[in-house]
């Protein structure tokens, strides 16, 4: 019985795992702790699932994709792209109401021009940012770029026309780990800020950390303090230390939030 038992036993150790175990010893020499090995197998296994969802988690329209891993890391001089964690996120690129948008419109208006273009793409846009965050990744401009087949300068003329409409920013990659030119978010932070509402609602609002809202806020707050007792630039950027630019939106910003103040 202990024979015919283990020959059957055998078909379940013809899988992934064992398979790269062996490799790893035979074809690469990796000698060592089989639990060791184990462990390292486990790992690659699960990043290849983590890599290559099943075709059963796939539906209609849906795109699978890697990006940035939406953790808080924060990017630093000399750190290379492949270094940062990233996820893989299935992403709803076309759904069945687009389809229809396209194929029933109000007659007599040609569903091929700019306005209903542009209403299609920034839903689309935002569909896509909120559906990354939601999965914990989140996209850049320039992947929103490519996904969407438009230049980086029209991502970012939608970007500004949705926060002009609505007054909420999306969770894009640089808008919530404070990256490159886009100034906007700051801008609305520090104006709900000033508002009344508080840091955690502001965290709701925007699709920041608490840190950085906080953040802006405590720099806000100390440079909007040295206005009031009438430091120039100069002389708030040498007791603050933040560069000038830094300085200079900060006090932008205050007097947008209060036009009465004479500059």
């Amino acid at each position: 019985m202990n024979k015919v038992r283990d020959r059957y036993e055998s078909i379940n150790k013809r899988n992934f795992r064992n398979a790269l175990i062996n490799l790893l010893e035979t074809d690469y020499k990796v000698l060592g702790s089989r639990k060791i090995l184990s462990m390292l197998s486990d790992d690659i296994e699960f990043l290849y699932r983590d890599f290559h969802p099943s075709a059963s988690q796939v539906s209609f329209g849906e795109i699978v994709f890697r990006t940035t891993k939406d953790d808080g890391q924060r990017q630093s001089y000399g750190k290379k792209t492949e270094d940062y964690a990233s996820t893989t996120v299935i992403l709803p690129l076309i759904t069945k109401a687009d389809v229809e948008r396209r194929t029933y419109f109000k007659k007599g208006d040609k569903n091929s021009n700019y306005k209903h273009r542009q209403a299609r793409d920034i839903k689309t846009m935002v569909r896509l940012l909120e559906s990354a965050k939601e999965q914990g990744g989140l996209l850049s401009g320039a992947e929103l770029s490519v996904l969407m087949n438009r230049s980086l300068t029209t991502i970012r003329k939608y970007l500004n026309e949705y926060i002009k409409k609505t007054g909420k920013i999306l969770p894009l990659k640089g808008y919530v780990l404070d990256q490159g030119s886009l100034p906007t978010h700051k801008g609305i932070i520090i104006s709900l800020y000033e508002q009344g509402i508080s840091p955690a609602d502001i965290v709701l609002k925007t699709s920041h950390s608490q840190d950085a809202v906080d953040r802006y806020i405590k720099y806000y707050n100390q440079i909007k303090k040295l206005i009031m007792k009438g430091l120039n630039e100069t002389e708030i950027k040498d007791i603050v230390r933040r560069s000038m630019k830094v300085v200079r939106e900060y006090i932008k910003l205050y007097y947008d939030l209060h036009p009465k103040i004479k500059q």
